[in-house]
């Protein structure tokens, strides 16, 4: 009935019935080469077999790469689409304080983001009442505070956009909520000609949500947006 005494006759005839599915099982046939290197013996290299191994390794390897990769692409397709949707908001407001506080609540929720503050320096000695009625998402600071602030007593030049962990959130910026932020966004904001610079400073609780591994395209593009914007109601 069976030539090998071993199988039972209705395991045999299932594989006989169906072999491709036994071929295409990955670990049923590991299995099956495993138990031939086993009878061979020690004594016997099998190169095609080891030949094999390698290029299943190299194959689980691309497949990695090409799930990373296809993750990656997904991953910045949902960030640019979140960029958008935050400067189409921007561009709702029709007056300077519905501008800004949009910039606080509606953007902050569309990018994922605890806290959005905007920096402007200014050379008053005195602060406007205005800005307290704003929710804090607008600070002034003195001249010279933002290209310190990106610095951080670090040589080199600005770069427009900084990502980095923090430890001791800046009060001055932050607020009430500066003791629960881990990382920061820092955009550098260019307010035309004679006027101080201003900056962007996105807050997130997640140590890893910015971080300087990371890229900073779609951020560098809303912050043009957004330096433009400025322009036109500073105007």
């Amino acid at each position: 009935m069976s030539s090998n005494p071993k199988l039972e006759d209705n395991l045999r005839a299932a594989i006989l019935a169906e072999p491709d599915a036994v071929l295409d099982d990955k670990d049923l046939m590991q299995a099956l080469v495993a138990a031939n290197e086993r009878a061979r013996g020690d004594n016997i290299i099998d190169l095609r077999g080891i030949a094999m191994q390698r290029l299943e390794a190299r194959l689980d390897r691309l497949e990695d790469t090409h799930r990373s990769v296809i993750a990656a692409a997904y991953e910045n397709l949902a960030g640019t689409n979140q960029v958008h949707r935050a400067i189409l908001r921007l561009l709702e407001p029709v007056d300077f304080e519905d501008f800004l506080r949009a910039l606080g609540n509606d953007v902050a929720d569309i990018l994922r983001v605890d806290r959005i503050t905007l920096v402007l320096e200014t050379t008053l000695a005195r602060k406007d009442p205005a800005i307290d009625k704003l929710g804090g998402v607008l600070t002034v600071v003195e001249p010279g505070f933002v290209n310190a602030y990106f610095a951080h007593d670090r040589n080199g030049q600005v770069r427009d956009v900084t990502l980095r962990e923090i430890r001791q959130p800046e009060a001055k910026i932050y607020g009430t909520s500066a003791g629960h932020l881990r990382s920061e966004a820092c955009l550098l904001l260019d307010l035309g000609e004679g006027r101080l610079p201003g900056m962007i400073v996105m807050g997130a609780r997640d140590p890893r949500h910015f971080t300087p591994q990371l890229g900073t395209d779609l951020l560098s593009f809303f912050a043009g947006v957004f330096e433009r914007s400025m322009r036109h109601w500073l105007s």
